[in-house]
């Protein structure tokens, strides 16, 4: 597949994960409040938390969207490392 479709969709999963586990966290809070069974709740929960930012930083979401190697500069001695 296309590395920018793959970007796309690591880093999109990953947004989408993170919230989501937060909102099973909150549930799970929600039950052991009231007493109820909030075990594998929770364990789900941190489960997704951590899928969803593994998957932001494996993406390299923070470090922006995914560039050419060929197209970042014109000049050859400013891609040479030092």
């Amino acid at each position: 597949m296309n590395k920018k479709l793959i970007w796309y969709l690591k880093a999109q999963t990953g947004v989408l994960l993170f919230p989501f586990g937060l909102s099973l966290f909150g549930e799970a809070v929600i039950q052991k409040a009231a007493g109820k069974p909030y075990f594998w709740l929770g364990t789900l929960s941190l489960i997704v938390i951590n899928s969803g930012v593994g998957l932001m930083i494996e993406s390299g979401l923070i470090s922006g969207f995914p560039r050419d190697e060929a197209k970042v500069s014109s000049d050859p001695k400013l891609d040479e490392k030092v």
